[in-house]
C-alpha cells in the first residue's frame, strides 16, 4: 500500500515522500517500514505502543487512532504531524 511521508520524517526514507509497505494492521505496516527505515516507527509510536499525540495517521481519509486498525493492500496511508510554535 502507499504510505505518504511528511517532510519532517523524510530523512528516514531517503527523502522519499511516498513509500510502499504491507501488513494487515497499522502496527504491522509501521514495523515493516521500520525494518527498511530504522528509527521511523519510534518517531511515530511512543514507548507505550501508542501513536504519539502530535501524530495523526489516516487510512483512506479516516483517522486511525489505534495500531490495531486494519489496513488493506489497496489502502493509502497518510502520516501527518501537528505544527506548533510561532509568535
Amino acid at each position: 500500500m502507499k504510505v505518504y511521508v511528511p517532510s519532517a520524517l523524510r530523512s528516514y526514507t531517503d527523502q522519499k515522500d511516498e513509500v510502499e509497505a504491507g501488513g494487515a494492521t497499522l502496527d504491522e505496516l509501521l514495523r515493516e517500514l521500520d525494518q527498511r527505515y530504522p528509527g521511523f516507527r519510534f518517531r511515530i509510536i511512543d514507548e507505550q505502543d501508542s501513536i504519539r499525540p502530535h501524530i495523526k495517521i489516516f487510512v483512506n481519509y479516516n483517522q486511525a487512532r489505534e495500531l490495531s486498525a486494519k489496513v488493506l493492500p489497496e489502502d493509502e496511508v497518510s502520516i501527518l504531524l501537528a505544527l506548533s510554535g510561532g509568535m
